[in-house]
Order: C-alpha cells, then structure tokens, then sequence
C-alpha cells in the first residue's frame, strides 16, 4: 500500500495549488451563472424592454437581489450557493417547492473548474494562470 510518506514531497505544493485553482474555477463559474441569467435583464430593463414589472421597477444588479428560486422566489441558503455541490445535494431540484433547476449551472461551472485545473496544471503556480483563468 502506499503512503503518504513514500510520496514525493514536492507534488504537494503543485497538487495544493491544483485544487486551488479547482475551487477557484468553481467560483468564477458560479459568478458567470449569475452574469448569464441577469445581463440580459438588466441590459432589457436599461433599454426600456423589461419583459417582467419585477425588472422593470426593482433594484436589479449583478448583486442584488439575493439568488432565490425562480419558480417560488424563496431566498437561498447559503449552502444552496456552493458551486456545483449544492446542485448535486439538492438533487437538482429547489429545497423549498421541489421544481427542477436545469443542469446548465453545475455544467457551467463543472467547465469553469475544468478549465481552470487545465490551465494550472499547463501554466504552473505562475501569475499567469492566474491571469488565463481571469480571462
């Protein structure tokens, strides 16, 4: 069997900063799922086309109001904001009325982590992943 002490002992920074930079990319991928669904909104309402008076009239922005169900308008905990692990406890489906949320978060920010290991393990800890994962 082997253990942790027959490792190398140099793969553990390179391996911290893999799972880093994972955790990063789940982030980022969870900020552009709120910048896909709310751009257009605001955009429409700056525009003079809101579909909905909940748009046209409220403070709407990248950050308010907080993420709440769509279907039902119930707040979400915090710990149904976890990129991608909350998706999968709640099995995909809103903790409060139990309606469905389409698999396009979670692979939105699946593809964010992805990309983001990519370019860490390609570039190294450099600050130019850093940048390339910005990007």
């Amino acid at each position: 069997m082997l253990g942790l002490e027959t490792l190398d002992a140099s793969l553990w920074p390179f391996s911290l900063w893999l799972v880093f930079a994972t955790l990063l990319g789940l982030v980022c991928g969870s900020f552009l799922n709120v910048v896909i669904y709310r751009l257009p909104l605001i955009l429409q309402r700056e525009w003079g086309e809101a579909e909905s008076q909940e748009t046209a009239t409220s403070a709407f922005s990248l950050s308010w109001p907080a993420s709440h169900c769509p279907t039902c308008k119930t707040l979400l905990r915090w710990w149904h904001n976890l990129p991608l692990i909350s998706w999968l406890m709640l099995r995909g489906r809103c903790a409060a009325c139990q309606a469905s949320i389409t698999c396009t978060y979670p692979l939105i920010e699946l593809l964010a982590a992805l990309l983001s290991l990519a370019l860490a393990w390609r570039f190294g800890a450099s600050l130019q992943a850093l940048a390339l994962m910005g990007l």
